[in-house]
């Protein structure tokens, strides 16, 4: 298989070589950004994505056989930039847990779903936008520290302690609205790739 680094480099003398990027990347980077922002902005984010990766590709580190981590980056600034849909997702997503919780009852399995993920959502905005990054980035793309640093452009030690931060406030905050004895939902260690 051709590496993402060949054929963004053949895409500077034939850019309808780039395509092949969009066709490899387009799902994942869009299920990145319908997490980050909601189904209704992450068509726009994505393809924000892919024009800004199309314009900048000629930056592009060519050593760097997978773009992943480089189209991620470029995802996270863009999230970056519109912060207040961010917010106001995760906002609505906190507003879920406290109706469900209002409403009582947890006969029905999807409303605990709800409310789990609502939880999660609040704890998550309570995160600084670095630490969120870094831990949705590992979460939810599944990057390692190392694609993480690239992603992100800094060091892979800053990951390490920024996702450790990010980690014991989550699951703080849960054991706050749930107590000690909740299932865990962010995961405590994932292996490096």
């Amino acid at each position: 298989m051709v590496s993402d680094a060949d054929l963004i480099a053949a895409s500077f003398s034939d850019p309808e070589q780039f395509g092949a990027i969009f066709e490899r990347h387009f799902d994942p980077i869009h299920r990145y950004a319908s997490r980050r922002l909601g189904a209704a902005l992450a068509d726009d984010l994505t393809a924000r994505v892919f024009t800004i990766a199309f314009e900048r590709r000629r930056r592009f580190d060519l050593t760097a056989p997978d773009a992943r981590p480089w189209l991620y980056g470029i995802a996270s600034n863009l999230v970056r930039n519109d912060r207040r849909a961010e917010r106001r997702m995760l906002a609505a997503l906190g507003r879920v847990a406290a109706h469900a919780d209002t409403a009582g009852g947890d006969h029905a399995e999807g409303l605990v779903d709800e409310r789990e993920r609502a939880r999660l959502a609040r704890a998550l905005s309570e995160l600084d936008r670095h630490q969120r990054d870094v831990l949705l980035l590992h979460c939810w793309a599944g990057l390692s520290h190392t694609e993480i640093a690239v992603a992100l452009g800094i060091p892979p030690g800053t990951v390490a302690s920024r996702l450790s931060r990010a980690r014991g406030r989550v699951r703080a905050a849960l054991d706050d609205e749930r107590g000690p004895t909740g299932r865990p939902v962010v995961p405590t260690s994932q292996e490096e790739r």
